[in-house]
């Protein structure tokens, strides 16, 4: 599914066969999680393949290194012309890029590693939670607690926590997962952004407990431009029953609408909502078409 013989990755300054890319079994990240990465999209526009806000994405991988004192050597700039020669190499457009930054050295230690090691791989992958409304529950699991871990960095290690919480909610017969945070608010999914409109406004989680998502806050700024009033701000399971619809975000999922969570019903029909409404003009942005959605929908509201 993400490689073949023929596909070619970055690896640590070289471009090599994908499936000769290896980490070895004593490294620190493999034993502790220790590593961060991206996700990022590339789309096929009428310039050709377009990594939609790259500058952003290598931003925050530089961040997230940061957060946890892994050292990266290449700048936001030079990662951006790396996925785009692996791109080409593997003659793709319409791709999603997965830059990995992790420590391969042997190190059982639990010290911050001196020297890093950088993949950048990509594969086609359709939309990640598909193209149906999603039947959310909320989870039992919580996401971790902000003055545990930096949780506006993307560490790999974070995301045990959002595959427990997945598998979970799937073995009860859902699509995905809702997390709160510890103080019983809710957060967002195991791997998107929660969104839900209500007369006509959207709400979503503030910073704290949730990793601002790129797509997150993409669709702020075209909602907002639209005239949109979007609330970032707390709220519980219980005051979703006031809502008329809701959307998830990510790089990975892009925009998908909810058709439930729990026994709470969204009857509105998505592409007459706010998130549906965004969803389109979002696909026009990323795939460079010229598009005056956001003034004609602003115009509806």
């Amino acid at each position: 599914m993400y490689f073949t013989s023929n596909t070619v990755a970055f690896l640590d300054g070289e471009f090599v066969p994908a499936e000769q890319a290896a980490c070895g079994v004593y490294a620190q990240s493999l034993h502790y999680g220790y590593a961060v990465f991206e996700g990022i999209r590339s789309y096929n526009t009428p310039n050709g393949a377009q990594i939609f806000k790259a500058e952003e994405h290598y931003e925050r991988l530089h961040y997230s290194c940061k957060s946890v004192g892994l050292p990266l050597e290449y700048s936001v700039e030079e990662l951006t012309r790396i996925s785009y020669e692996v791109l080409d190499r593997n003659n793709l457009t319409d791709a999603y890029i997965r830059p990995l930054v992790y420590a391969a050295t042997p190190n059982m230690s639990l010290k911050v590693a001196t020297t890093s090691n950088v993949l950048i791989a990509v594969w086609e992958w359709g939309k990640y939670l598909g193209d149906q409304l999603l039947r959310l529950s909320v989870s039992p699991y919580q996401r971790p607690n902000p003055k545990a871990v930096p949780i506006e960095a993307k560490v790999s290690g974070h995301y045990v926590n959002s595959i427990i919480a997945s598998s979970e909610a799937k073995g009860r017969g859902y699509d995905e997962a809702l997390l709160l945070d510890m103080n019983g608010y809710v957060a967002e999914g195991p791997g998107a952004n929660f969104f839900f409109e209500r007369n006509g406004e959207l709400f979503t989680a503030p910073a704290g407990s949730i990793l601002r998502g790129i797509t997150r806050n993409t669709i702020i700024d075209l909602a907002r431009e639209a005239g949109i009033t979007v609330h970032e701000q707390f709220f519980t399971p219980d005051e979703l029953r006031t809502a008329s619809a809701a959307f998830m975000t990510g790089t990975a999922a892009e925009v998908i609408g909810v058709a439930s969570v729990d026994d709470v019903t969204f009857d509105t029909p998505f592409q007459q909502t706010i998130g549906g409404m965004l969803a389109s003009h979002y696909h026009a942005l990323v795939t460079g078409q010229t598009a005056t959605r956001a003034a004609s929908f602003a115009k509806q509201q």
